[in-house]
């Protein structure tokens, strides 16, 4: 698949998420890159701004099997994965797979579930598989995990480790809507969701080709360079305790591809890594205490460290 085709289809899965996500046209954008990417999404905010509905529209745009989890402390590890229930009939285990085996999970509020459980879905998002009972199952292709998490309410919940929160290509929120597009909103919503028109304009088979379609976008060698200095970046500041990991290079690097096939370009610009690296590596350090006592945030730093870290001339 070419990347005008690619940019064509994505431009379509981008606008039927617009019909119900108003006037957050970034964020959407950047949320059909990060499953262009094969990468998984962690959607935080406020409750209320639609990171829940913003997860059901991209699910429905692009069709394919989709599940649901509500996230509680309750929840065990068997409940995502499955589990063998023994058959009387037949006199033997039988495997009843559980939600993940889909291609569109939605995870709500991920952080409410014991860590326990929550690791239960690190094999299944970085190897798209699942071993229960010693045997390793595949996933469905594409497999897309989008988590939602409250980042204000602290109680009864339970941060996501690190090695958690680096399995999500990127970390996106949706933040209040302007008032001309709040006022839009009640009127979309007087009568009805809007979320029940929105329907499959891509479908899984041509999914998989745009995203085969992604990875034969070029980087040169000084793209791939710049994105190393990029992260390295993150490790030298004196505003971070941890910078990002390797992993945080390789996303970089398939989000810029991403970013370019959606500006229907074949190569990688300096510009496409700009774009992208506040989301995919705001998530991937850990800030100094004094950083949070200013009140600035990881994306702030990181889109300093851009401006500081010199880009190479844009290859053709």
């Amino acid at each position: 698949m070419t990347v005008q085709e690619i940019a064509l289809n994505a431009k379509a899965i981008v606008e039927e998420v617009e019909r119900v996500i108003v006037g957050k046209s970034g964020t959407v954008t950047k949320s059909v890159i990060t499953l262009l990417s094969e990468g998984h999404l962690l959607l935080e905010d406020i409750p209320g701004v639609g990171k829940t509905t913003l997860a059901k529209a991209l699910a429905r745009s692009i069709g394919g099997d989709f599940r649901r989890i509500q996230f509680t402390p309750d929840l065990l590890p068997s409940d995502i994965t499955g589990s063998s229930i023994y058959n009387q009939k037949q006199g033997e285990f039988e495997f009843r797979p559980g939600p993940v085996f889909a291609n569109v999970v939605l995870v709500d509020e991920i952080n409410r579930a014991t860590p326990k459980t929550q690791s239960s879905l690190l094999e299944a998002m970085e190897e798209k598989q699942v071993t229960t009972d010693g045997e390793t199952r595949p996933l469905p292709r594409p497999f897309f995990v989008i988590a939602t998490q409250n980042s204000i309410e602290m109680t009864g919940t339970y941060p996501l480790p690190e090695a958690q929160l680096d399995r999500f290509l990127s970390r996106l929120s949706l933040g209040y809507p302007e008032r001309s597009e709040e006022a839009a909103i009640l009127g979309q919503q007087q009568v009805a969701h809007p979320l029940e028109l929105v329907k499959e304009v891509v479908s899984v088979s041509k999914l998989l080709e745009m995203q085969i379609g992604v990875r034969d976008v070029f980087v040169h060698d000084t793209i791939r360079n710049y994105i190393v200095d990029v992260v390295r970046s993150t490790r030298e500041s004196n505003q971070f305790l941890v910078g990002s990991s390797p992993r945080g290079s390789l996303l970089l690097m398939r989000a810029s591809q991403a970013h370019a096939a959606m500006q229907g370009n074949d190569f990688v610009r300096p510009d496409d890594v700009k774009a992208m690296a506040p989301s995919v590596l705001s998530h991937r350090v850990l800030a100094r205490a004094e950083l949070r006592a200013k009140g600035q945030t990881t994306e702030e730093v990181i889109l300093g460290l851009l401006e500081r870290v010199a880009a190479p001339v844009p290859v053709a």
